[in-house]
């Protein structure tokens, strides 16, 4: 008994290690696929408002704290992977995405910098998103 679940286990990661970002997309339904990007969004919400109570509390203690660029950088890059012109209509980063990887040169591009550039575009920062783009496309080869 623990020997086939260990078995399976070996199994299941060897084989999720050989699919493509793509593949793994793509193995998704459309209500999976919304839901996946629904928790990519809270996620990092979640994230950034536990960030921001933390600064604030260290703020609220030091009188001479001044918050560090840094910060904000964190707070930009978060931003990048949720659309904000989308809104709650996630249906639009998915169909998106589902166009993003049927481009071959994109295949291995990592799901949420996949993502990232999709609601960067969304969002109108269309230079941003190319640049990215380019970048996991040469990274991925």
């Amino acid at each position: 008994m623990i020997k086939n679940i260990f078995f399976l286990l070996l199994f299941s990661y060897l084989t999720a290690q050989n699919s493509s970002p793509s593949e793994f997309w793509n193995s998704y339904n459309k209500n999976e696929k919304t839901a996946f990007i629904n928790g990519a969004f809270g996620a990092l919400t979640k994230i950034k408002s536990h960030h921001k109570s933390e600064v604030r509390k260290q703020y609220v203690h030091d009188d001479n704290w001044i918050q560090p660029y840094y910060i904000e950088r964190f707070y930009d890059i978060v931003d990048e992977y949720i659309s904000k012109e989308v809104g709650y209509n996630l249906n639009i980063i998915s169909m998106h995405m589902d166009a993003f990887y049927t481009n071959s040169d994109n295949y291995d591009i990592p799901v949420l910098e996949a993502m990232r550039i999709v609601c960067l575009m969304q969002d109108g920062y269309k230079k941003t998103a190319n640049l990215r783009l380019l970048r996991s496309q040469q990274k991925s080869r």
